[in-house]
């Protein structure tokens, strides 16, 4: 994995940002990421999933629904993947979704159940959903703009650290 020696020389929306230490600890992570689509009534949506990094797509698995139906009309896609720390951990990821219906279990499914649960659980928990004739929806994410906050180096508005202290003084 490349290492940057300055994340700040990379502006908010450049892919490589995806190379980042914090990038790279958050795709790593069993945080959730949350999805943001466009539902079909045109109103905004955001739901938690599991995910999986395969090094080139943000990989989600469900086994259908609205979201999915959505998806197929309006494949823009928002997700964020944060960690509640103090400071902050943030990886904001955009892209189009490409959705894709799968026969049995979504390989990333699997993935993210390992990841999330270990061996064990996600053994468990693969076993109850996976039975003759299961439909998996794969929706992988390739991102195409992506920022980063971590509240030391990257802060919001790509204000320095001073500026950022200097706000609501």
């Amino acid at each position: 994995m490349t290492r940057l020696d300055g994340p700040m020389a990379l502006p908010q929306g450049d892919v490589r940002l995806l190379e980042t230490d914090v990038a790279q600890r958050l795709l790593h992570s069993t945080e959730l990421a949350r999805v943001a689509y466009v539902a079909k009534d045109g109103t905004p949506r955001v739901f938690p999933m599991l995910f999986h990094w395969n090094g080139s797509e943000v990989v989600l698995s469900t086994f259908g629904g609205s979201k999915v139906n959505a998806l197929r009309v309006r494949p823009d896609i928002a997700i964020t993947i944060d960690a509640a720390t103090t400071p902050p951990s943030v990886l904001l990821i955009r892209g189009k979704a490409e959705v894709t219906d799968v026969e049995g279990i979504v390989e990333e499914y699997a993935a993210a159940q390992r990841r999330y649960g270990g061996e064990e659980q996600a053994a468990a928990n693969i076993a109850a959903v996976d039975r003759p004739g299961v439909r998996m929806v794969r929706i992988a994410v390739r991102p195409t703009w992506v920022g980063v906050l971590d509240f030391v180096t990257r802060f919001p508005g790509g204000t320095t650290p001073e500026e950022f202290a200097q706000r609501g003084q």
